[in-house]
C-alpha cells in the first residue's frame, strides 16, 4: 500500500457502498448528512428546476455543494458525472445540455444505478445514461467529455491522484472540471488517515 493510499481501496469502497446503499434503498432514513429536496435548497439549486422533478429523482441526493454554481452547462455539451449516485446532478445537466447534448453518470453501486436509471426513464430523459464503474477507472473513451463534474465523491476515493488522472483522460483538451467536495487544510494524524470509519463519516 503506497503513501498515496493510506487505506485499502477495496475495503474503503465496500464501506462506502454500505453507507450509500442505505441512502438508495431508504432515502428517508437518518444519516450523518442531509439528503433530498431540503439539501438541494440549502445548496442553492434552482428551486423551480428541483420542484419540477419527481421525488424519485431527488430524494436520494446527497451532494455537498452545487457544481452548477461554477458555470451553467451549454447546449450540446457532453458531460460525465464522476460518482453520479442517484442521478440528481445528471438530471439537471441533461436539461441544460438539451437534446443535442449527452450526459453519462458513473457509479459503482448497483442500487444507485437502478434508482437513477428508473428516474431517468420516468422523466423521459433520452440524453442521459448511467454506467457502472469507478472514478479511478471510468468506462468512458479518451477525450470524450466537454465537462466532468463530481459532487462529494472524490474525497471518498483512496487514490485521489488516480481519480484526477482518470478525469483528465476522459476530458477533452480545454474542457471543464466542475466539482464540489470536502477538503481539509490541516494536518491529519497517520492513525486517522488509516481509519476507514473516519473516511466515510
Amino acid at each position: 500500500m503506497s503513501s498515496e493510499t493510506p487505506v485499502d481501496p477495496a475495503a474503503l469502497r465496500e464501506e462506502v457502498k454500505s453507507k450509500y446503499r442505505e441512502v438508495a434503498e431508504n432515502p428517508s432514513g437518518s444519516f450523518h448528512f442531509h439528503t433530498g429536496r431540503r439539501l438541494a435548497s440549502r445548496l442553492g439549486y434552482d428551486t423551480s428546476v428541483v420542484d419540477a422533478m419527481p421525488d424519485s429523482a431527488v430524494e436520494s441526493f446527497a451532494g455537498v455543494a452545487n457544481p452548477f454554481s461554477l458555470r451553467l452547462l451549454t447546449p450540446g455539451e457532453r458531460v460525465v458525472d464522476a460518482g453520479s449516485g442517484a442521478g440528481f446532478d445528471c438530471f439537471i445537466a441533461a436539461q441544460q445540455v438539451g437534446a443535442e447534448g449527452r450526459v453519462v453518470g458513473i457509479d459503482m453501486l448497483a442500487e444507485m444505478l437502478a434508482r437513477s436509471r428508473a428516474a431517468a426513464a420516468q422523466m423521459g430523459l433520452a440524453n442521459v445514461e448511467f454506467r457502472e464503474g469507478l472514478i479511478e477507472d471510468m468506462p468512458v473513451e479518451d477525450g470524450w467529455a466537454d465537462v466532468v463534474m463530481s459532487n462529494g465523491v472524490i474525497n471518498l476515493c483512496a487514490d485521489k491522484r488516480g481519480a484526477f488522472q482518470e478525469i483528465w483522460r476522459v476530458l477533452r483538451p480545454g474542457g471543464w472540471l466542475q466539482f464540489a467536495d470536502i477538503a481539509n487544510g490541516k494536518p491529519v494524524p497517520e492513525s486517522a488517515l488509516r481509519n476507514i470509519d473516519l473516511w466515510t463519516a
